[in-house]
C-alpha cells in the first residue's frame, strides 16, 4: 500500500507538453521519477522547457506538429527509435477556436478536430506496439486522454468545435478502453476545468474573478491538482480503473 502512486522508472510521452496542462503533468511525472518525452508544435518552446525540466529529472524534447499525419508518424517513429517500450501516453495536445455561430469557419472546425480528436486516435494507433511491449497483467500500460468539462457540459463561449471534439475524446476513451483492456492497456480521461494555460489566458484575464467566485472550490486549478490525477492514472493506484472520465474542475460541472 505504501507505493501505490510510484511511477519511478516509467517512460512517458506527454503531447502538448511545452506549456499549460501538458507542462504541469510532465513536471509532476518528472519530479516523481519518470522519464518524460514532451512534444509540441513550436520547437523552441519545447526545447527550452525540456532544458528546464531536465534540472529536475529526465526530460527530452521531440517537437512535432500533431495536427498533421506527417507529424504524428514522425513522433511515433522518433519514440520507437529511442525506446523499446512506452509505459504512459498522455494525449494532451489541443487547440480551440471561438467565433459566432453564423460565422464559424470550416477551417477552424477542421483545425480543432484534427488536433483534439484525430491526433489522439492515430498517435495511439501508431504507438500501440510500444504500449503493448510495456503492458503486463500486473502493470498495465496507460493511455491518458485530456478531455474537458466542456465535453460534458456545453460552455457559454462559442467554441463549438472544441466542446464537440472533447465530447468525442470522452467516447474515444471509453471505446479504446473496451478494446484494449484485454491487452493490459488501460485508457482513461481527465476532464479539466479552468487552469492557468495559454488557451484560457484571455478568458481568465476577462472573467477570472467571476470564474473563481462561481466555482464550488472558489479557485482555478493548480499544477498539483492536474498532476495528481495524472499520476493516479499512471500508477498502481488505478490498475483496476479503465474507461473512466475524471473531472478535475473544483466541482464546477458536478455541483
Amino acid at each position: 500500500m505504501k507505493n501505490l502512486f510510484d511511477i519511478k522508472g516509467k517512460v512517458a510521452l506527454v503531447t502538448g507538453g511545452s506549456r499549460g496542462i501538458g507542462e504541469m503533468i510532465a513536471t509532476g511525472f518528472i519530479e516523481n521519477g519518470a522519464k518524460v518525452y514532451i512534444s509540441a508544435r513550436k520547437a523552441q518552446a519545447c526545447n527550452e522547457l525540456a532544458g528546464e525540466l531536465s534540472k529536475k529529472g529526465t526530460c527530452i524534447s521531440l517537437p512535432f506538429d500533431l495536427g498533421t499525419s506527417e507529424g504524428i508518424a514522425g513522433l511515433a517513429r522518433e519514440i520507437a527509435a529511442r525506446e523499446e517500450k512506452l509505459d504512459i501516453l498522455v494525449n494532451n495536445a489541443g487547440a480551440s477556436w471561438g467565433e459566432p455561430l453564423d460565422q464559424y469557419p470550416e477551417s477552424g472546425w477542421d483545425k480543432v478536430m484534427n488536433i483534439n480528436l484525430k491526433s489522439p486516435f492515430f498517435l495511439t494507433q501508431k504507438l500501440l506496439p510500444l504500449l503493448r511491449k510495456a503492458a503486463t497483467y500486473e502493470a498495465p500500460a496507460r493511455i491518458i486522454n485530456i478531455a474537458s468539462i466542456n465535453g460534458i457540459e456545453p460552455p457559454e463561449l462559442e467554441t463549438y468545435a472544441y466542446s464537440s471534439s472533447k465530447a468525442g475524446c470522452i467516447m474515444l476513451t471509453r471505446h479504446l478502453a473496451k478494446r484494449l483492456a484485454g491487452e493490459d492497456i488501460l485508457v482513461n480521461a481527465i476532464a479539466p476545468g479552468p487552469f492557468p494555460s495559454q488557451m484560457m489566458k484571455a478568458t481568465l484575464e476577462t472573467f477570472g474573478e467571476a470564474i473563481k467566485a462561481g466555482n464550488p472550490r472558489r479557485r482555478i486549478g493548480t499544477p498539483e491538482d492536474i498532476a495528481g490525477v495524472a499520476i493516479f492514472l499512471a500508477s498502481r493506484a488505478s490498475a483496476y480503473t479503465t474507461g473512466a472520465v475524471i473531472p478535475c474542475d473544483g466541482g464546477a460541472a458536478e455541483v
